[in-house]
């Protein structure tokens, strides 16, 4: 977990940006929400050139710094690119590389991971970028190993982001990581967005009209399964509960959610675990009890896997003071609900309890 100075985020911004990209990552990291206990950023939003820039939307912007306002920044985002393929200023290539070197977490979200590659930052690794424009990328920076499928790539110091609201599951993603589930919960019900769906969800999900109905009993499912983590469930009484049959309704799960019903259980108990492992002093085998993995020994396996940290060091990471979660009203009790959608690469068990 980063200290508790004030991490410095230089957002670059660039004429003919899109005014929703250049917002993403304001809105999570640049409010000034100390008073409600989250954590503090000084936030630097740095032009690739000097005076005003024109957005697509028709209007301007004047933005108070240039690219050396990067030199200071512990975390640089490129929130977006030009879609006509031009190559990035070098003096952004530079100033990333830069960063790079010394340390600092470089964030390309949407078409930000074409700034990264042509600055050499994703050779040989992992990352995605928008759907529609992955076949380019993959032809241009064929050293990359795209993902176009996935939501986000967490590569440690290097993050990319598909397309517009992937960006938020971005940044949210990075301030989870490096302040904890309750940090990012808090910036996302500000938000009005999901607090976490995994990196590997789908982009987008093919569903088709017609399915709306199916859609809308899903809905009330989704919502009594967030409210009974903690008991085992079997994929027939679900298909019961969802007036379908096993086959439709293993489909339509994957088609509204992205994922299969294992898999996204197992994401939805993960992140409770992580709340109730920052916000209450249960013990770890209370709480792998209370999210419905049944044992200690199942929850460390798993939350190992997914956060390469034992539930232990990540209470002693990001835990609170109960007291103070409790005045706060803790008013968020579903903890499941909506929290995490789960991973599309995932493998759910098809038979016996989940």
């Amino acid at each position: 977990m980063a200290g508790k100075t004030a991490e410095t985020i230089a957002v670059v911004a660039f004429d003919g940006i899109s005014p929703f990209h250049l917002s993403v990552p304001c809105m999570v990291f640049g409010e000034d929400r100390t008073e409600a206990g989250a954590p503090r950023f000084r936030l630097l939003v740095c032009g690739t050139e000097p005076g005003p820039l024109q957005t697509n939307a028709g209007f301007t912007l004047v933005v108070p710094h240039g690219l050396e306002a990067i030199r200071r920044a512990q975390i640089v985002v490129v929130p977006s690119w030009r879609d006509d393929g031009r190559p990035a200023p070098p003096a952004l290539i530079r100033a990333l590389q830069a960063a790079h070197r010394r340390g600092a977490i470089v964030v390309g979200l949407c078409l930000g991971a074409f700034v990264l590659a042509e600055a050499g930052l994703l050779d040989g690794r992992p990352a995605t970028t928008h759907w529609n424009l992955a076949a380019a990328f993959a032809r241009q920076y064929p050293r990359v190993r795209l993902q176009p499928e996935v939501l986000y790539v967490d590569d440690g110091d290097v993050l990319t982001s598909a397309g517009t609201a992937a960006g938020i599951d971005c940044c949210l993603h990075l301030l989870r990581v490096r302040h904890g589930a309750e940090a990012a919960n808090r910036a996302a019900r500000r938000m009005v967005v999901a607090p976490h769906r995994q990196g590997g969800q789908a982009q987008y999900i093919r569903q088709p009209m017609p399915a709306a109905a199916d859609g809308d009993r899903l809905a009330p499912l989704l919502e009594w399964l967030g409210r009974h983590l903690q008991s085992p469930h079997e994929l027939d009484s679900l298909a019961r509960r969802a007036l379908m049959s096993r086959r439709t309704f293993t489909r339509r799960f994957r088609e509204a959610t992205g994922t299969t019903v294992g898999q996204w259980l197992q994401n939805q108990r993960l992140a409770l675990a992580q709340r109730l492992l920052e916000t209450s002093d249960r013990p770890v085998e209370r709480v792998a009890t209370d999210v419905g993995f049944g044992s200690a020994v199942s929850l460390r396996k798993h939350f190992a896997a997914a956060f390469k940290v034992s539930p232990t060091a990540y209470r002693r990471q990001f835990s609170q003071d109960v007291g103070s979660v409790i005045r706060g009203g803790n008013r968020d009790r579903g903890f499941g609900r909506g929290s995490d959608i789960g991973q599309r690469q995932g493998h759910g068990r098809t038979t016996g309890h989940f």
